[in-house]
């Protein structure tokens, strides 16, 4: 029988590429996550617009030899070597994989934001999101805030659906992009009838309405039927409430490795994780690297060898407008725009193939642990802030 436990907390794209690794490892491999179904959150947008399909039978993306606990972790009891669940029951480990993720950030310094607004994150608040716009008249006008990646692919799926959108941001639209980028995708946006609003700061949101300040100071109350918050992201507090050491935003800090800086037992994963304090952009394309990077630190621990510093490399930043159009910016691989942008059908086919690609890598994993190989190491940049980006 098997002596070694391995807890996996969180069954997103780094949690179960990290699970999916372990199976082939002597271990027991329990997978902890809070609902059922594998959320796909890059298509959540899709999801909401009723375009695409987010959500997946972990019996399609899972390891069979991993057992899936549907809970909650609430705290981590690094003493007993245990994870408290919701549930009461208590789940002992040798080694604990850290990729709780990342939560949609709720907007609490804007005035109405948590009563009124509609958040994109998270399955559940995109059900509700969906549910809400079931309610509304299909002419009715919806804001979306915050013009990262998220909110104007969210913009966008919904105003090719024909539905009134606009986009309001602090700033300008694509922070990430380069200038070409950027141009291309306002350009999209404009041409899907979306009115974007930008150099706008949201200072409330109310029942039916969103009122912002210009640069100017003015004040504009804008009429919303439904105000969905794409305003930038945050991470589950469980590191913190399990007095684990973190960054100013939550994640749990480790060394290069991944490897918690206050027990070796632990290894973080995905969003909620920061290498050395130095974390990366919250994206699906570093949590698919991350993922496997901490299943080998993790298999290292086991064998007592030691293990590899992190390494992830970026390539682009993709974005779909609609179904017929996004704009791909690619990148060096420490995340700076590069030169080459694709835009148009040819750049809707990429990001669609991007999509259907990491479903892909999944189901390759489970079947073949150990096949995603490992990529080359790059200078890492700091992230201060997250952004609403993937």
């Amino acid at each position: 029988m098997n002596t070694t436990h391995i807890v996996v907390l969180g069954g997103g794209y780094a949690g179960t590429m990290a699970a999916n690794r372990l199976s082939a490892v002597a271990a027991t491999v329990t997978l902890v996550n809070p609902r059922p179904q594998f959320v796909h959150r890059i298509r959540l947008h899709q999801w909401v617009a009723g375009t695409g399909r987010a959500e997946h039978d972990f019996a399609e993306v899972l390891a069979d030899g991993v057992r899936l606990v549907v809970d909650t972790a609430t705290r981590i009891d690094t003493a007993t070597g245990c994870v408290e669940l919701a549930s009461g029951e208590r789940l002992p480990y040798d080694h604990l994989v850290y990729a709780v993720g990342s939560t949609a950030a709720v907007g609490d310094g804007i005035p109405g934001a948590r009563e009124h607004g509609f958040l994109l994150g998270e399955w559940e608040a995109a059900q509700r999101l969906r549910a809400h716009l079931t309610t509304i008249p299909a002419d009715a006008g919806i804001v979306v805030v915050g013009g990262g990646l998220t909110g104007m692919e969210t913009a966008a799926e919904l105003a090719d659906t024909g539905r009134p959108i606009r986009l309001v941001c602090g700033g300008s639209i694509a922070p990430s992009f380069g200038d070409r980028a950027r141009e291309a995708a306002r350009n999209r946006l404009t041409r899907l009838g979306v009115d974007v609003t930008e150099d706008h700061r949201v200072t409330a949101v109310g029942p039916d309405s969103v009122t912002v300040m210009g640069t100017d100071g003015a004040l504009r109350v804008l009429p919303s039927a439904a105000t969905i918050i794409t305003a930038g992201f945050g991470v589950p507090d469980l590191a913190a409430r399990s007095g684990l050491t973190t960054d100013p935003l939550g994640r749990l800090l480790t060394d290069d490795t991944l490897t918690s800086v206050d027990d070796p037992r632990i290894v973080g994963a995905g969003d909620a994780v920061a290498p050395s304090n130095r974390p990366f952009r919250m994206s699906c394309q570093a949590a698919n690297q991350l993922g496997p990077q901490a299943a080998d630190t993790v298999r290292a621990h086991v064998a007592g060898s030691e293990p590899t510093p992190v390494s992830v490399a970026f390539v682009g930043q993709c974005t779909s407008l609609g179904r017929r159009g996004a704009t791909v910016q690619l990148t060096h691989r420490d995340d700076a725009p590069g030169r080459i942008v694709v835009t148009g059908r040819t750049a809707a086919a990429i990001k669609e193939l991007v999509c259907r690609s990491v479903i892909w890598g999944l189901r390759m994993e489970a079947r073949r642990p150990g096949i995603t190989p490992r990529v080359g190491g790059q200078e890492r940049a700091l992230v201060p802030e997250p952004t609403a980006a993937q």
